[in-house]
């Protein structure tokens, strides 16, 4: 009978053992998942975030290329300066009055096409930023947070309009706030429990 109660004994003391382990092994596998998890998280958090600071940059340049209230004064003056030096060398080869006139006013439109065409060649500049936001952004839109994925399809949003800054600010703002929630540390099953108690 005693070699009966052992075997008994032995028989509980390893089943519980091996329920132990296999529970031990489980959440040391889920625990080690989940970290995965928060750290490629992380990892496209920070791609995205590059990705809109390299868009910001681009169009911040491009504003101030080209856009700014001086760079038009530039331009102005360049294509006054150019039909005064056509209609000044039509002039001198011993054009008319009105063949000066033609001939400054071509000037000026060539220098004019040419600023325009390098203008839209740097405002395209800004389409290949705007291409590593969308492909930094898609893999977080199917994130299954909730509020990781909305907030990364509000920031996909605003940097499609990316001249609206605070707008972009605001979304970009939201963005790390919901990776922050996503990737802070659950509190264990005590801290709840206490946390339940209190209120």
């Amino acid at each position: 009978m005693d070699k009966l109660i052992e075997l008994a004994s032995t028989l509980v003391s390893g089943a519980f053992i091996a329920v132990l382990a296999a529970w031990l092994t489980n959440r040391s596998r889920n625990h080690q998942e989940q970290q995965a998890e928060i750290s490629a998280l992380r990892v496209q958090a920070d791609a995205l975030t590059v990705a809109v600071a390299e868009l910001q940059g681009a169009a911040a340049a491009n504003r101030l290329l080209w856009e700014g209230p001086a760079e038009r004064g530039r331009s102005f003056l360049l294509a006054v300066l150019a039909f005064a030096g056509g209609a000044a060398r039509a002039r001198i080869a011993g054009g008319t009055d009105v063949q000066s006139g033609l001939v400054g006013f071509g000037q000026a439109a060539e220098l004019l096409s040419q600023e325009r065409r390098a203008s839209k060649q740097t405002a395209a500049a800004v389409q290949q930023p705007l291409t590593r936001v969308a492909a930094a952004a898609a893999p977080l839109m199917r994130y299954p947070d909730p509020a990781v994925a909305a907030t990364t399809e509000q920031l996909l949003s605003a940097a499609g309009d990316v001249e609206n800054t605070a707008r972009l600010e605001a979304a970009l703002e939201a963005f790390g706030q919901a990776v922050r929630a996503a990737t802070a540390p659950r509190p264990s099953w005590w801290a709840r429990r206490r946390t339940a108690r209190t209120r």
